[in-house]
């Protein structure tokens, strides 16, 4: 039998955050408005954010583990350092996020929008990031093995030092992509070939 989530309001949210709390995790926040909240180190592990409104909210640090964020409006959110193992973050828009050194190793991150996203050394290990826009993302020194980027878009995207070994990339569009000093290691290119 499915656990039944505990709903909260962003002002109970806030509340209790002031208070002192920070684990709040399977709590429901579907739709809620949280935009500009500062809540660093919060847990959220497997919340419901459907929908929710992050726009410049600062998460720095926080547990997403297996959170739902489909949809969400993580524009401009501070997810540095955050925990977002397993996340669902279908169709989200993280267009200027930070998300530096972010763990997001196994997310789904299907159709999200990053542009501009600032993603430097972030782990997204065996992360689908299927049709994802990442146009102009600063990926330098990410972790991509294994992920799945099929007709992405990772034009003029940096890059720099990441590791795609055997990352697939078939049909994405990458003109003007910084692949300098990346590892592409058994990686499908965008023609379909692999890599040696």
């Amino acid at each position: 039998m499915p656990m039944t989530l505990t709903q909260l309001t962003a002002e109970q949210l806030q509340q209790r955050y002031l208070e002192g709390e920070r684990h709040f995790a399977r709590v429901d926040l579907n739709r809620v408005d949280l935009h500009g909240m500062k809540l660093p180190g919060i847990v959220l592990e497997r919340a419901n954010l459907y929908r929710a409104d992050l726009f410049e909210a600062d998460l720095t640090g926080a547990n997403l583990g297996g959170a739902i964020l489909c949809r969400c409006n993580l524009t401009r959110t501070r997810l540095n350092q955050a925990g977002l193992r397993e996340a669902d973050l279908i169709f989200a828009n993280f267009g200027e996020a930070q998300l530096q050194e972010a763990d997001l190793r196994g997310a789904y991150l299907r159709g999200v929008d990053g542009l501009n996203a600032q993603m430097q050394g972030c782990s997204l290990a065996h992360s689908n990031l299927t049709e994802a826009n990442l146009y102009h993302a600063n990926l330098a020194g990410a972790d991509l093995t294994g992920a799945f980027l099929v007709v992405a878009i990772l034009r003029g995207a940096n890059l720099t030092g990441a590791n795609l070994a055997g990352a697939n990339l078939a049909g994405a569009s990458m003109r003007g992509a910084n692949l300098t000093g990346a590892n592409l290691t058994g990686a499908v290119m965008p023609d379909g070939t692999i890599h040696p």
